[in-house]
């Protein structure tokens, strides 16, 4: 299967991933862009670019037409979709592919069956992997209540054809059924036009532990460890690392050996994730497979060595695996923090806007995934994530304490940031420990503290006289280092009170 030429049907940090490898690789790649991303990061270091429509998703990124004809105009012969968007359509893929275009990413029939939870649950039970026991089928509201009943409350309502986090309800007593499946059923309607909801039984402050696996078209299949991604916000990954604190060598080898089973099961194809719940004593239940690349991804590559998109198209191209399962190395810890454009004293609100000063961290074991610039804007109409900061170490600590040395040298001006909300958390202890649960962030512990008038008054003053000295330094000549003011370094140093 050709891969000589690749469009890149996606925006933002990951299609300036795929752009590196590819250059690596020595591919040239095409851009695709809306009319917000007309002057984006993606768009300069591709090859070639070519707008695709207004800055709705649903009228340019999410058309496949479009995507397709942008690949035949410019004679690219294979698509990478990244994550997200086109990532899981599986009519997508066919369309490609039915075009002589190389989908990098698994068969669609794959990707059907694991689009579905409840399909994707009866795949795995057949296959021997632990489920979270649960009601699979369809049922009217008065059934799905009498057989959570027969459960035992809390349950969890989930939208059968979901992702992310939408359309999920933890309900802990009977009274709060009602109301709780309606309001699931109305949001799995409204993020995948499908309202059906199925119930599992509840894991109490559960771990979300997953499984990276690549599968190729020889019927070669391997496991590279586990992540975890217990740090949450409303079902939204928040930090991740690689390996899990959580995970023992045993409990590793049967969780690889049963993400292994699934993807079998389904013949997969290229990169995909299996992920799991797992109890206090290390008990683990499927959860859901992403049949994509994960945001995540970049922890395993710092743990095993690997570039998981190279991998990605040589397995398109028709190659064997790189690698066989006793090849693949586990070195060190990585940990990655999502940084977005939002504010976490505003209840993570987005902030979209103009980024006026960016300086992002460097350095030995640093890497920073951004889709930004200084002077780019961050659209109202995405997901409003400036990079994906990583970092890796010798231990767990080490990743942490280098984390945070990273982030200290994060300064990003003209819009709120979650760079001190992070800051936080690699100082909170039960994070430090690995004391992690999905429900770890409940409690908003990063909030600023209320402070007393005359501390007030101090931090006024405090705050006056560096804004005065920043003024002064950016008034010298050009030239001089000293002429780039970041007011936001004041909000991060008062925001620690």
């Amino acid at each position: 299967m050709p891969v000589t030429k690749v469009l890149i049907a996606n925006r933002g940090e990951i299609a300036c991933r795929v752009i590196r490898t590819c250059r690596e690789m020595g591919i040239p790649t095409v851009a695709v862009y809306s009319d917000a991303d007309r002057g984006a990061l993606h768009v300069r270091m591709a090859d070639e670019a070519y707008p695709i429509g207004p800055a709705p998703a649903r009228e340019s990124y999410l058309v496949v037409e479009k995507i397709l004809a942008v690949a035949k105009q410019s004679g690219a012969d294979a698509i990478h979709p990244g994550y997200g968007f086109l990532s899981e359509n599986a009519e997508a893929a066919r369309l490609f592919t039915e075009h002589g275009i190389t989908f990098i990413g698994p068969r669609p029939d794959s990707i059907v069956q694991m689009g579905s939870k409840t399909a994707a649950r009866e795949v795995a039970m057949a296959a021997g992997c632990p489920v979270v026991p649960g009601i699979q089928k369809t049922m009217e509201e008065a059934e799905l209540l009498v057989e959570a009943q027969k459960m035992g409350f809390p349950v969890m309502l989930k939208a059968a054809m979901g992702g992310g986090g939408k359309g999920m309800r933890l309900v802990t007593k009977p009274e709060e059924f009602t109301s709780s499946l309606a309001r699931a059923r109305g949001e799995a309607l409204s993020s995948f036009g499908d309202d059906s909801v199925y119930v599992e039984k509840a894991i109490i402050q559960p771990r979300h532990i997953e499984i990276q696996v690549f599968g190729d078209t020889h019927g070669n299949h391997v496991y590279l460890w586990e992540r975890e991604c217990s740090v949450q916000r409303r079902h939204q990954k928040v930090i991740e690392e690689a390996p899990s604190p959580h995970v023992t060598p045993e409990m590793r080898k049967a969780m690889g050996e049963a993400a292994l089973k699934v993807a079998k099961a389904v013949n997969y194809v290229g990169a995909g994730t299996v992920e799991f719940l797992a109890d206090a004593d290390r008990n683990f239940y499927f959860l859901e497979m992403n049949t994509r690349l994960q945001v995540e991804h970049p922890v395993t590559e710092w743990i095993t060595g690997l570039d998981l998109v190279k991998w990605q198209i040589l397995v398109a191209r028709g190659e064997q695996l790189p690698l066989t399962q006793d090849e693949i190395a586990l070195n060190g810890w990585a940990m990655e923090c999502r940084i977005y454009a939002e504010d976490p004293d505003k209840n993570f609100m987005p902030s979209p806007g103009k980024i006026t000063f960016l300086r992002t961290p460097a350095g030995p074991n640093v890497r920073d995934d951004g889709g930004v610039y200084e002077g780019s804007e961050v659209p109202m109409f995405y997901d409003p994530m400036i990079s994906k900061l990583s970092t890796w170490g010798p231990t767990r600590l080490e990743a942490i304490d280098k984390m945070r040395m990273a982030l200290g040298e994060y300064r990003i001006g003209g819009i709120r940031h979650n760079v001190e909300f992070h800051k936080v958390l690699m100082e909170h202890e039960p994070f430090r420990s690995g004391d992690l649960n999905t429900g770890m962030l409940d409690k908003p512990f990063w909030k600023k503290k209320e402070v007393g008038p005359n501390l007030q008054s101090a931090v006024a003053a405090a705050m006056l006289h560096e804004l005065d000295s920043e003024e002064r330094r950016a008034a010298q000549p050009a030239g001089s280092g000293e002429g780039h003011p970041d007011a936001w370094k004041h909000w991060g140093k008062f925001n620690r009170l």
